[in-house]
């Protein structure tokens, strides 16, 4: 049990005992204690104060004396600040907790509490490669269900390709007309590379047609529709639809271009999934729902026997679910998927890692779920983020303006690469070291990067700032890392021995603080879970490397003033490199035994 689990259940029978008022744990908020007050954890009082009839100082020295009396292994004083019981904990408990923990490589991670939920992220589009927007969700998606897998649960990854649509025609029409018969072979060229500068050339067709059309006196608007090159994708569409087999047999081999080309870049940037599923088998989902909908009032039809359902009540709109000619739309295929995960897997939620230009579309999905009364419904989490842009602004696919995944991560890699030969410490690692330690500070700057910010807010990425080795950087992590790995391989070779110890001196306050925060750990993990959050992880895990710097900085270690001092700082040690290696690893980047 956590301490701020001891101090809420301690807190609970305190008020039981003193005012015969139960409260239950999770209404009781407890945060450390601001560095600028003397004390460890703060009970905030204010939620109670009316219920208990106090004020808050009355209630915090009654409650204050009570816990300190009645749990005098935890606490050793008190004091109140304006509505906060700030508690001061024994140094014996802290010394416990080290004591019990230090050589635990599974600590913060919890046991299965028999959960089972699914996360589904990715979703790329069979034109085009994966770009900079595709690692944002990638490395979020993955992450969160890391964190999940930390926190007790069972968790299925999943992915749902959109390999269907005008979008895929447009590029299979540009193959047609320009290619010549080339492939990814011939061109020596990635296929999902190959494939995405045809839909880039499709779009450089459509708007000259346009153009040229528009120049014959016909208007904008006519002039797209009447576009001959989109003309021919709308008739590859009915025809892949019709199942015409030279259609069904160009998008079969062009989607097997870019799935070599997908798998690359995953494997590369160490994304995976349980499950993968294809738009092209579940676009025909949901069309059952829609009569069973109509059956049951949920849906209506118009005249024109398209059918539709009101959500005005519920503060959207109407939505249609099935069009005139009886064919689905996306959300129709959305709802039978839903369905379909749910009687696969069973899981207890389903959650969406979409970015926020979809929150109307998992509104609709979740409340149309719910009127039909299906299963998963209750269960469905649109996780939705903010885009990441460039300082340079937006990117476009259909310009070819994006950032592609694959030239990021080897920019990233060159730039560690770079950085690293710069500070010249490497200089005894064999070639193989050091291709591996470059591409594990690439990738950890550019995953720790793009994970720092919460989720929800939009942000802008810059490759050259995320790879620095100070600041608020996954290198900065890896460099703590590195340099404790060092300590604690010095201290073996010398011999060395961390034993259990008695500490009879008094906590350091640097040394304190270490233990503090790492005692923080399965809270930190527990958080970032239920909030979806893995920010909180990587401002952590930052927070707690530059404690130990400053630790580092200040104190001996190995020539500490005592046995039982530098056993006590080489536990904080350990157990501090742990917890970042843990920490990188649930952000999905890994961390250097020396750079």
């Amino acid at each position: 049990m956590s301490l701020i689990s001891k101090i809420k259940q301690a807190t609970t029978a305190a008020i039981a005992n003193l005012y015969t008022v139960e409260i239950p744990e999770n209404a009781i908020l407890v945060n450390a204690t601001k560095p600028e007050f003397e004390g460890d954890y703060t009970v905030v009082l204010f939620a109670f104060v009316k219920q208990l009839k106090k004020s808050p100082d009355a209630l915090g020295q009654e409650l204050g004396s009570y816990l300190v009396a009645n749990n005098p292994s935890l606490f050793t004083g008190f004091n109140i600040i304006k509505g906060f019981l700030n508690l001061s904990v024994i140094d014996s408990f802290w010394i416990d907790f080290l004591q019990s923990q230090f050589t635990n490589d599974n600590y913060g991670i919890a046991p299965k509490n028999g959960e089972k939920v699914m996360v589904e992220y990715s979703s790329p589009n069979t034109n085009k490669p994966l770009h900079l927007g595709h690692l944002r969700n990638n490395f979020l998606g993955w992450s969160i269900a890391e964190i999940l897998k930390a926190n007790g649960y069972d968790v299925v990854k999943t992915c749902i390709v959109n390999d269907r649509g005008i979008h895929i025609c447009k590029s299979m029409v540009a193959w047609q007309l320009f290619a010549n018969g080339a492939t990814p072979e011939s061109e020596g060229k990635k296929g999902d590379h190959f494939v995405g500068e045809y839909y880039v050339k499709f779009n450089d067709e459509y708007k000259r047609q346009i153009e040229e059309l528009a120049v014959s006196g016909i208007t904008k608007d006519l002039a797209e529709k009447k576009a001959p090159i989109m003309l021919a994708a709308q008739k590859m569409l009915q025809d892949w639809e019709a199942g015409d087999a030279e259609v069904i047999s160009l998008w079969e081999r062009m989607n097997t271009w870019v799935y070599a080309g997908f798998n690359t870049t995953y494997k590369a940037i160490g994304s995976d999934f349980d499950r993968t599923y294809y738009e092209s088998q579940t676009y025909l989902l949901g069309k059952d729902l829609v009569e069973k909908g109509l059956e049951k009032g949920v849906f209506y039809q118009k005249e024109d026997s398209s059918v539709w359902i009101d959500l005005t009540a519920d503060g959207l709109d109407e939505k249609i679910v099935r069009r005139k000619d009886g064919t689905s739309v996306y959300i129709t295929q959305d709802i039978g998927l839903a369905v379909d995960k749910y009687e696969e897997y069973h899981c207890s939620k389903s959650i969406y890692v979409v970015g926020d230009e979809q929150n109307y579309h998992f509104k609709v999905l979740k409340l149309i779920c719910q009127k039909l009364g299906l299963p998963s419904a209750d269960g469905i989490f649109h996780l939705s983020y903010g885009m990441v842009e460039l300082p340079t602004g937006k990117m476009k696919s259909r310009e070819g303006t994006v950032v592609d995944a694959d030239d990021l991560v080897a920019e990233m890699i060159a730039i560690s690469q770079h950085k690293t030969e710069e500070l010249g410490k490497v200089k005894d690692f064999n070639p193989e070291e050091l291709t591996g330690l470059y591409n594990t500070i690439g990738l950890g700057a550019l995953k720790f990067f793009l994970l720092r910010v919460d989720p929800k807010k939009k942000m802008v990425f810059n490759p050259e700032e995320s790879i620095e080795f100070q600041g608020f950087t996954g290198p900065f992590i890896q460099f703590i890392h590195a340099r404790i790995k060092s300590i604690l391989r010095k201290m073996s070779a010398e011999g060395f021995v961390m034993e259990s110890i008695a500490l009879t001196d008094k906590l350091l306050p640097l040394e304190k603080a270490i233990i503090v925060e790492l005692e923080l750990f399965p809270s930190i993990i527990s958080d970032a879970a239920n909030e979806y959050d893995p920010s909180k992880i990587a401002i952590y895990i930052y927070n707690l490397a530059k404690t130990f710097s400053s630790f580092y900085s200040e104190l001996k270690i190995a020539n500490a003033e005592s046995d039982e001092k530098k056993t006590l700082r080489l536990q904080l040690a350990q157990l501090t490199a742990s917890v970042l290696k843990t920490g990188m690893q649930l952000l999905g980047a890994s961390v250097p035994e020396r750079m």
